[in-house]
């Protein structure tokens, strides 16, 4: 089964709520197998929009990672993010 990956770029806006979130969403990622590939180190950006913020999460399958993002656990999570920063997300399959 290929497993997921969340890929997300950020740009924190609200640096003390920040935390918060990442707070909030550790529960959801603990249940659903989230592996930490990269999260917030030095990027370079090539192309397109570069944020300041890149997180790589790996899970064990798709249906895993649609699962912790649907989850009431970081829905919770999501909504303070969302007014602590701004962010384009995908989940994708992977190897």
């Amino acid at each position: 089964m290929p497993k997921g990956y969340w890929i997300a770029h950020v740009d924190v806006e609200d640096a003390e709520r920040y935390p918060d979130y990442v707070a909030t969403a550790k529960p959801a990622f603990e249940k659903y197998g989230a592996v930490f590939l990269a999260r917030g180190g030095e990027s370079h950006g090539m192309e397109g929009t570069h944020r300041g913020r890149n997180v790589v999460i790996e899970f064990p399958s798709v249906q895993a990672a649609l699962d912790c993002y649907n989850s009431d656990e970081y829905q919770a999570a999501k909504a303070i993010r969302v007014t602590a920063a701004t962010a384009d997300m995908v989940i994708v399959e992977g190897a």
